[in-house]
């Protein structure tokens, strides 16, 4: 059984209570927070995990849920940390980890609430609830309840993607469609559960849905033990000891109404308070630019955020204009621990889409991507530091892919019936309906002795057209390549063994056959003022490894071979 009273964040009033959480009995204040024995947890509670399976129930006696019987699970938490290995040698932060909270029961991070918000009204005997969504809390809270036995009613948006309007009545639940913004689509369904005296979620006000939240950042610090090590002593005036758990350095999530955030900040705040861990980590809250309360108030120095009263995006998951108290909450600890506020465009989320997936192999829903967009942005500005260890978290899954991240002309169609007419001609014009399929095919030679960079640089032109591509890991090998296939295009690194990229240069400029070849050189080496002399007018492009993205080699590509 766990042990806890809640705190009124108002007036600071204790009190036992269910997991359902009510009104400060002081004051009247809805806003409270579930407090534990920390002291006592604090030194045996390593000791107690070490024999528990993965998940998200293996904190139960951090969660507020007094009887495990009580518990209602369909195998959340425990999702993997993933090294983010080609973004990282992009973006030249090597301590870059994805939280994959795409692989939760039903796609998105979204669980950990529903296991928790759902335990806690099966516990208190609710039988009937009511909850507004912009489409994942829905889905989520729709298939416990469905585990539970508690009829469910939601209240959604009419921006909300059909798809996820069809999953949600898949489980049982009563859909509302609201024809308007998510706001309006809460205070229809605060109504509504007035009315028929019913159960209504209350968001960032139920202790439940805050708490879930927080074992995000008890996985994230234990994945990071595992795979970083404990994090190292710091003593700046020769006093503080290591702490046996590492925290990152960021904790980057986009944002709708900030519940993820205010709870994985609590998180961490608890694992302080046992002595887990020796620091907050900065918070990166990022959303999206046609709905960003948050972003433009703590920009504009508010304390209380201005809301968006029309939301303008195509990602109608982000679309929550007035994210009432938790800005509040969200910038003080900005303000007290560090971190920022960012927003993208709708299209910088979807570019973020296609980069994640081809890439890393993650295919994320579009508010996922704005995480992954602000991520690039903060990079960019020098916001996060090489060596800064730097979680994102994947918030879900995209299924399908929404029309809007790929367009109309996202597959090239090939007709066998043409080719079909004639036995003769078959073969010839298949191929050049293949051909036709990129009428833009090159050949690229890449000449680069580190295997990783190599690789990133092969899986960007997979990933963004039709190369035939050649490779060497040396400078001599990458000359005989050169001669032998006569490449559209090089990229070349600098410093190899046998013979470097300067050198390499002068023999392809000596060569007639050769000197007219494109090339686009990738180095880490930092160059002076002679090396670049030497490169001026050998190369048409040079990038910095660790400080492009894609679009960048892809630009200086098409300048190359226009």
């Amino acid at each position: 059984m766990t042990n806890f009273t809640l705190e009124c964040l108002d007036c600071g009033h204790r009190a036992p209570s269910g997991g359902a959480g009510g009104k400060c009995a002081r004051c009247g204040s809805e806003w409270q927070e579930a407090r534990y024995e920390y002291a006592t947890l604090g030194p045996s509670l390593s000791a107690m995990l070490a024999n528990r399976q993965f998940n998200l129930w293996r904190y139960q006696e951090l969660l507020p849920l007094r009887n495990p019987s009580n518990i209602v699970t369909l195998g959340e938490g425990g999702t993997p940390l993933l090294h983010g290995y080609n973004l990282s040698l992009m973006l030249g932060r090597p301590y870059l980890y994805i939280k994959d909270e795409r692989q939760g029961p039903t796609s998105s991070f979204k669980d950990r609430q529903g296991t928790l918000a759902i335990s806690a009204m099966k516990e208190n005997g609710i039988t009937e609830a009511v909850v507004s969504s912009t489409g994942n809390v829905a889905i989520s809270y729709s298939a416990y309840c469905a585990r539970a036995g508690i009829k469910l009613w939601a209240f959604l948006t009419s921006m909300v993607p059909p798809d996820k309007m069809r999953e949600v009545a898949l489980y049982g639940t009563q859909v509302v469609k609201v024809t308007g913004t998510y706001d309006r689509a809460k205070e229809l369904a605060a109504e509504f559960a007035r009315q028929r005296n019913l159960y209504f979620d209350r968001g960032a006000r139920n202790i439940a849905s805050v708490e879930s939240m927080k074992t995000l950042a008890f996985e994230t610090a234990e994945q990071l033990t595992r795979l970083l090590g404990a994090a190292p002593a710091r003593r700046p005036n020769g006093s503080s000891a290591a702490a046996p758990w590492r925290a990152p350095d960021w904790y980057i999530q986009s944002v709708s109404g900030g519940l993820g955030p205010l709870g994985v900040a609590k998180g961490f705040w608890e694992l302080k308070q046992m002595g887990l861990i020796d620091k907050m980590p900065k918070l990166g809250i990022i959303q999206v630019e046609g709905c960003a309360p948050m972003v433009n108030s703590f920009q504009a120095g508010l304390e209380v955020a201005e809301p968006v009263a029309v939301p303008r995006t195509h990602i109608a998951t982000l679309s929550t204009g007035q994210p009432g108290r938790v800005y509040g909450f969200l910038r003080q600890h900005i303000l007290k621990y560090g971190g920022a506020m960012e927003s993208v465009s709708d299209q910088e989320a979807f570019r973020a889409m296609h980069v994640s997936a081809k890439m890393e192999g993650l295919a994320i829903e579009p508010a996922a991507a704005v995480a992954f967009a602000g991520l690039f942005k903060m990079v960019r500005a020098g916001m996060i530091a090489p060596d800064d260890v730097v979680v994102v978290n994947a918030t879900g899954h995209t299924i399908p892919v929404e029309r809007e991240v790929l367009g109309d002309d996202w597959a090239k169609v090939l007709s066998g019936e043409a080719v079909e007419a004639t036995p003769q001609p078959q073969a010839e014009g298949l191929v050049a309906a293949l051909e036709r399929l990129d009428e833009r095919v090159r050949r690229v030679a890449i000449i680069e002795d580190s295997p990783d960079a190599a690789r990133l640089i092969r899986r960007i032109l997979q990933a963004r057209g039709n190369y035939t591509i050649d490779e060497a890991n040396n400078g001599v090998a990458g000359l005989a390549l050169v001669r032998e296939h006569l490449p559209d295009l090089i990229m070349l690194d600098l410093m190899m063994p046998e013979m470097d990229g300067f050198q390499l240069l002068d023999h392809l400029r000596a060569d007639e056959t050769t000197r007219k070849i494109p090339v686009i050189v990738i180095t880490a080496k930092e160059l002076t003022r002679e090396d670049r002399e030497r490169l001026s007018g050998q190369v048409e492009g040079l990038l910095q490894k660790g400080s492009f993205m894609d679009e960048d080699l892809l630009s200086e590509i098409t300048e190359a071979l226009t």
